[in-house]
């Protein structure tokens, strides 16, 4: 039968006799801590819901890699707006006659209205951008296209003699393979004014800009995407983010990118030249050196750097060629 006495602390036999009993000596007050312990969260049993894990652990969010082709579409539908505002404002300066063109056929062939225009969507796609990426990454704008100003001055030399290398392979290439000679450049370039207006506008709009976009948005969401496709295939874990919270890519995805970067960006020129084989060759290889020195000092304002240098070296020589533009027919 079972006995309610057996260990019983209060029962007197189960209990020490004071003689008995060991004295019990405070702690050392060095011994003490008034520190709090650390918070143990308690972790959910197997069978828990999902429903109600959140109340036990934070929630865990899988590292996201920007800028990401989501971010590239968000880009493309600003940029769709800018070409909006841009329109109306161009329809509004052939309605006061500015610049005498009175006519859309005109205003195509006008540098004032091409250049006008072409900086009129830049804005407002910039300022745009500035507004709507700062909420979607929750971080600054040029934060999230690794823009990293001060790697570029750290390394300013070394990113001015790439633009020289250039220079010079275009230098070369054009000997070899020279584009047309009345290509849709030449004639644009040989209206009063426009040689200069091209300067100013290959060295300052035209490099920020571009590089925002082939280098900026296009190159990391293609890294990413080639890098998504091979995890998603392979059950390749995610790689976790740098210190400053930017992705890390396969040197392959780097590679790849890079290539499917350069070829749109040469198309794009590609009609200024008259599609010819040379100049669009060259200019895929100089946007692959553009897009190594991005990817290399992980720095944007690096690339941007490079390719307002080596547009700036084209046209000085051809300033210098032509004695300041004035004898376009000698270049």
């Amino acid at each position: 039968m079972y006995n309610l006495n057996e260990f019983d602390p209060l029962h007197p036999e189960d209990s020490a006799s004071p003689a008995e009993a060991a004295p019990v000596e405070p702690p050392p007050v060095e011994a003490l801590s008034l520190e709090p312990l650390p918070a143990q969260t308690p972790m959910p049993a197997q069978d828990e819901p999902l429903l109600f894990q959140s109340w036990y652990q934070p929630e865990i969010f899988l590292p996201v890699r920007i800028p990401h082709f989501g971010h590239l579409g968000i880009l493309a539908l600003l940029s769709l707006v800018g070409m909006l505002i841009a329109g109306i404002l161009v329809r509004t300066a052939i309605y006061f006659h500015l610049f005498g063109i009175s006519t859309v056929d005109k205003a195509i062939t006008d540098i004032h209205y091409m250049l006008g225009s072409e900086a009129a969507i830049y804005l407002f796609t910039f300022l745009a951008c500035l507004l709507v990426f700062p909420h979607v990454w929750h971080k600054g704008f040029f934060a999230g296209l690794q823009w990293n100003g001060e790697v570029a001055l750290h390394k300013c030399r070394y990113l001015l003699g790439i633009a020289v290398l250039c220079f010079l392979i275009a230098m070369f290439s054009g000997m070899l393979m020279p584009g047309p000679n009345n290509a849709p450049i030449d004639n644009i370039i040989r209206a009063p004014g426009a040689a200069w207006l091209l300067f100013a506008f290959g060295v300052t709009f035209a490099p920020f800009f571009e590089e925002m976009a082939f280098r900026g948005f296009l190159l990391p969401a293609l890294c990413t995407a080639w890098d998504w496709a091979i995890e998603r295939s392979t059950g390749k874990p995610i790689p976790p983010l740098d210190a400053n919270g930017h992705p890390e890519w396969s040197n392959f995805a780097m590679a790849s990118g890079a290539f499917l970067t350069s070829v749109p960006f040469a198309l794009m020129h590609a009609a200024q030249t008259g599609y010819s084989i040379g100049p669009f060759l060259l200019l895929v290889g100089v946007s692959l050196v553009l897009c190594w020195v991005r990817l290399k000092t992980r720095s944007l304002a690096s690339s941007v750097l490079v390719h307002a240098a080596y547009n700036f070296l084209l046209f000085s020589i051809m300033m210098l060629g032509t004695s300041g533009f004035q004898h376009l027919d000698k270049f």
